[in-house]
């Protein structure tokens, strides 16, 4: 890390703010005295900032010995020594270089872990392809992007571990995809450029749940949003929520911001930007490498974060409130598979829905929000056949 991590202000201040957002986590709070993880070894693979940082402490609180690395682009120095101080094993420099932080996943790899916790699957298909699966009993994807690969290894026989599909859970892409990321690719990208949306042209290109909270959001903020897909489900459910919806190419010209929220490479190319006028505004909310082409940007256009998912790279992430959910059902995603995972399939697992509804019901009760009860009358209905 740029900062020693013995530094004591650099380690107090970490604490601080991940004692900030521990008071708003009463979900993950809840859980912990449900797993069992003693004697486990866990990765986390997880932007490295306050939120990620309580998870981290909860699976050592349940047992674990729980190794975290991360990409330089989304350590932070103070919470990485917090961590540290607190008996985790933290494998991440804010200034590594790619090869460096290459050089932290293998390392982690090799530490014999029982469980993995990964974003954008990253890891998982490092360890497949160098071969270093060892005892893994298997891993829990919190990403949009990172379940698809795993999908097509799944169908080609090539993945070797099950992996459960934490971004399925609805606890967390109902949440998390549109109101988390929504809101705060949106305020990153505002608080970068100091831009005004009210009266903006904001292009949103996928219209998925992190599409439907970025244009959800900057409408909200008063800019006109034009949405563009390539799936015609999508498109017609943009165009019956309000949105004008229009090829990329032909969007580009009038677009004052760009947000690509894909998570597919390559989905804003060099014409795309060529074809923006000077000082609009592009940037990454799916968060995939070159879902903005890399190369010579034309003069007066920006490009957020060096391309980077903008949230997670250039600002704090998503809401704390939102990420307790998120959170929550990595923690219990873990400790599924250190109690089930042997028996399962190497093939990509939905989370069980006991647990899915464990989160939002835990999540409600905090919320202090109650539930009607489906009376005897009700039930037999539902029960009911011909």
């Amino acid at each position: 890390m740029l900062a020693d991590i013995r530094d004591a202000s650099l380690r107090t201040r970490g604490l601080e703010r991940i004692a900030w957002a521990r008071r708003s986590m009463p979900v993950l709070n809840a859980i912990v005295g449900e797993l069992d993880l003693t004697g486990r070894t866990v990765g986390l693979v997880l932007v490295l900032e306050p939120k990620t940082a309580n998870l981290a402490l909860t699976l050592r609180d349940a047992g674990a010995d729980v190794i975290v690395t991360c990409p330089a682009s989304e350590t932070a120095d103070d919470v990485a020594a917090a961590l540290v101080s607190e008996g985790v094993a933290v494998l991440a420099r804010s200034d590594a270089s790619p090869e460096r932080d290459r050089a932290f996943a293998l390392r982690m790899l090799r530490e014999g872990l029982d469980v993995l916790a990964d974003d954008g699957s990253r890891v998982v298909r490092l360890a497949h392809a160098e071969n270093l699966l060892g005892g893994l009993i298997g891993a829990a994807e919190e990403t949009t992007s990172g379940l698809r690969p795993l999908r097509v290894m799944a169908d080609r026989g090539e993945l070797r571990i099950p992996v459960l599909a934490v971004n399925d859970a609805r606890s967390k892409y109902l949440f998390d995809n549109v109101h988390g990321t929504g809101q705060s690719c949106v305020m990153a990208a505002l608080d970068l450029t100091g831009l005004q949306l009210a009266g903006a042209v904001c292009v949103v290109a996928g219209y998925g749940y992190v599409g439907q909270g970025v244009a959800r959001y900057a409408r909200a903020l008063g800019a006109r949003v034009v949405v563009t897909e390539v799936e015609p489900f999508a498109a017609l459910r943009a165009h019956h929520e309000g949105y004008e919806v229009r090829p990329l190419l032909d969007a580009c010209p009038d677009a004052d911001l760009v947000f690509s929220a894909t998570g597919v490479a390559h989905t804003v190319t060099r014409e795309h930007l060529r074809a923006l006028r000077p000082g609009a505004v592009v940037a990454v909310a799916g968060g995939v490498p070159d879902e903005v082409e890399a190369g010579d940007v034309p003069a007066g256009v920006t490009v957020l974060a060096e391309g980077e998912c903008v949230n997670c790279a250039a600002a704090e992430g998503n809401p704390i409130e939102i990420m307790d959910l998120s959170l929550a059902v990595q923690a219990l995603a873990v400790d599924h598979l250190v109690r089930r995972g042997s028996t399962m399939a190497p093939a990509v697992h939905l989370l069980p829905e006991e647990l899915d509804e464990r989160v939002a019901r835990l999540k409600l009760r905090a919320l202090g929000i109650g539930l009607d009860t489906p009376s005897a009358r009700q039930r037999e209905f539902l029960g009911r056949g011909l």
